[in-house]
């Protein structure tokens, strides 16, 4: 390492390999950041001034719009400047770092996040006569409180052990954003500690929410399926069908990017799935609950016909 020069800024590759179509990509996510924005922030507009949505199930679903929109925020500005200026884009070891803390974050804050969504939806079906008492405001605050500590905590630890790596010689990011397994290619330290400290930080953050979620979600369709009737049923299905799509397409991309062997082979194929957990489930969450709940579309009725009248007026 004596005989490199250390590098302070890396250069992060994107989709710079794809010529001309780049700029139909620029489009594409261009439109995709404007619905996510739109959909997450009237989502949690509507959540704050509709009272038939002051709910626990709602107060979540607001907290994770606002999730959403940050972790939209976090990432997809820079890669439509990257793609802007010809898909590549250069960034600061420091602005690299932050942003991967603001990813990281993000996404174990979502873990805890869902995990209190499920467990909402437990107590609604499995036990709706204690719903009140064991869901009440100080409760879901706490949930709250708790999802986006945890998430901080977590990544702090693995922040921390980065800002003492040292990066020299190569550097290219073949991805997108800073991630943490790029970022580590890059360092001419020794990464052993860091890999296994992130390893068990990312297992003790993102297994017991899962499992938490999982074991959430057996007792609520053992629930559902002792329903006598089929309407019944269907109702109860129907409160929390949103919440476990969106739960199995968050796990699922996550799992398929993050448990893939990290081959040359795989890694195309890696950053064509890492756009989903990135950029199109914060995309799929209001467009999923609007087009699948019922109280939310009326909300949303209610406030254009406000609107409407406001304009008219």
């Amino acid at each position: 390492m004596e005989n490199q020069t250390v590098i302070t800024e890396f250069l992060l590759l994107g989709f710079g390999d794809l010529g001309d179509w780049q700029i139909l990509l620029f489009l594409l996510f261009l439109v995709i950041y404007i619905v996510t924005m739109i959909g997450n922030i009237l989502i949690f507009v509507l959540v704050v001034v509709d009272h038939r949505l002051h709910t626990p199930m709602y107060f979540f679903l607001g907290n994770l719009s606002c999730l959403e929109t940050c972790y939209s925020s976090n990432i997809l500005p820079m890669m439509l400047a990257s793609l802007f200026n010809g898909g590549r884009r250069t960034i600061s070891v420091t602005d690299c770092i932050i942003q991967y803390y603001f990813f990281g974050f993000l996404v174990a804050s979502e873990c805890y996040l869902l995990a209190a969504m499920a467990y909402d939806r437990y107590v609604a079906i499995c036990k709706p006569l204690l719903y009140t008492v064991l869901m009440n405001g100080r409760v879901c605050l706490q949930l709250i409180a708790g999802s986006w500590i945890s998430g901080s905590l977590a990544v702090n630890i693995t922040i921390y052990s980065i800002q003492k790596l040292k990066f020299c010689g190569h550097s290219e990011i073949n991805h997108f954003f800073c991630d943490f397994n790029p970022i580590l290619k890059l360092s001419c330290s020794d990464t052993h500690i860091v890999e296994i400290l992130t390893a068990f930080m990312a297992g003790a953050c993102c297994l017991p929410p899962f499992l938490l979620t999982l074991v959430s979600y057996v007792y609520i369709i053992s629930t559902i399926v002792r329903i006598p009737s089929i309407s019944g049923r269907q109702k109860a299905f129907s409160t929390c069908s949103s919440h476990l799509t969106i739960v199995s397409i968050f796990y699922g991309t996550i799992m398929i990017v993050y448990l893939l062997p990290k081959t040359d082979a795989l890694r195309d194929l890696n950053k064509v799935f890492s756009l989903f957990h990135t950029v199109l489930t914060p995309l799929l969450n209001p467009l999923i609950y609007s087009l699948r709940n019922r109280e939310v579309k009326e909300a949303f009725r209610k406030f254009i016909t406000k609107f409407c009248i406001i304009e008219r007026q």
